[in-house]
């Protein structure tokens, strides 16, 4: 495929970010006034598509399981970014935020993605197969993870309210980049082919690796293409930032008018930033290619809270306010109950429906009592 057939194919990804960037730099120190909000809104959710689309394009240029490397990590990247801008608003709920968000991109692909992939994967091949010993590993770590940053805080008495004492909060964020370094060596040095699609017989038992030229994919783009589409990411990334930044009051804002709990912006900023990654694994479980899709999954919640973590704790040194981590109780219902269906399901090495919608049902609860406690 061509460069200039896949300009012509997308063509709004690279016209967007360049608009959200000039939009930014025209209405920087003045946008109150609605139409210019929603100007800046429309921009925000443009960018977000662009920029997935665009590591999407690079992560097809380098191949598997580095592809869901890079999405994963996109992905974070405006995660934080939305993050530290709101926190940066200094309302009275920005001491949850991180947590907020964190926890609701971990409930997200657990089981929104895992879910609808599972669900749609299943319902067009009657079973899916993936590799039970790459995707346990991913999932062991994701847990590892959730556990020291959003659990422990819940229990530590050395500091008040769900939250770390600075020597608390460093090891927090060093055991993060540990777990998540290792399972990258893991993923992509050591033991890269748990994470590649596999072939299975017709009763879902695991028969192989599936071929890289067999998964009904175009050719990866060209290297001028690639490096096209990094100079366009890093322009939606920055984009995406700023606009939040220019956007928060107006959320925050709307969520108090609605009288919803803040816990809502949090998952709102998820919702946002995973449409796109939840969009890419439907696609490559209709493929049959469930292998990538809990890549995606799993790689997203490892990276949410393996790099949103240490870049939060590094942001406190210059951030005023509290810093609330705890999970509430019936988050952490949710949490622990989620972690042994993932387990279930996962186990077999194979999924049937009946698994993705288990996982939905899941994902239906935590929507549920976070517009309504």
């Amino acid at each position: 495929m061509s460069t200039r057939t896949l300009r012509g194919r997308f063509q709004w990804t690279v016209v967007v970010p360049i608009l959200a960037l000039v939009l930014l730099v025209f209405t920087w120190s003045n946008h109150e006034h609605p139409a210019i909000l929603a100007a800046i809104g429309a921009a925000l959710v443009g960018s977000i598509l662009a920029a997935v689309h665009h590591a999407e394009v690079v992560a097809h240029r380098v191949g598997e399981p580095f592809g869901s490397l890079i999405l994963a990590v996109a992905v974070t990247v405006i995660e934080v970014g939305l993050i530290l801008m709101l926190m940066s608003g200094g309302s009275d709920s920005a001491s949850t935020y991180a947590r907020d968000t964190v926890f609701a991109a971990v409930m997200i692909t657990f089981n929104g993605i895992v879910g609808l992939s599972l669900l749609v994967g299943a319902s067009k091949h009657h079973l899916v197969s993936f590799n039970a010993s790459g995707t346990g590993s991913a999932l062991a770590t994701v847990v590892a993870l959730a556990t020291v940053s959003l659990v422990l805080p819940s229990f530590t008495t050395s500091a008040e309210g769900g939250a770390y004492t600075p020597f608390q909060l460093g090891f927090a964020a060093v055991a993060s980049l540990t777990l998540y370094g290792a399972f990258v060596f893991t993923q992509t040095v050591r033991h890269r082919d748990f994470f590649l699609p596999v072939t299975s017989d017709k009763y879902g038992r695991v028969t192989g690796l599936l071929d890289e030229d067999g998964d009904d994919h175009a050719d990866p783009p060209p290297v001028k293409e690639a490096w096209f589409s990094v100079a366009l990411l890093l322009v939606a990334l920055v984009s995406v930032v700023f606009l939040a930044k220019m956007l928060s009051p107006t959320i925050e804002h709307g969520v108090e008018a609605a009288g919803l709990p803040y816990t809502v912006v949090g998952v709102v900023i998820a919702l946002l930033v995973l449409a796109p990654e939840s969009i890419a694994a439907v696609r490559n479980a209709l493929r049959n290619r469930v292998q990538i899709s809990l890549n995606l999954a799993y790689g997203s919640a490892m990276a949410s809270i393996g790099l949103t973590i240490p870049t939060i704790a590094v942001a406190m040194i210059w951030m005023e306010g509290p810093l609330t981590l705890g999970l509430d109780p019936t988050q952490m219902v949710l949490l622990a109950v989620s972690v042994v269906v993932a387990m279930l399901s996962i186990a077999p090495g194979r999924a049937k429906t009946l698994q993705g919608v288990v996982h939905l049902v899941l994902m239906a609860a935590f929507l549920v009592v976070s517009v309504q406690p």
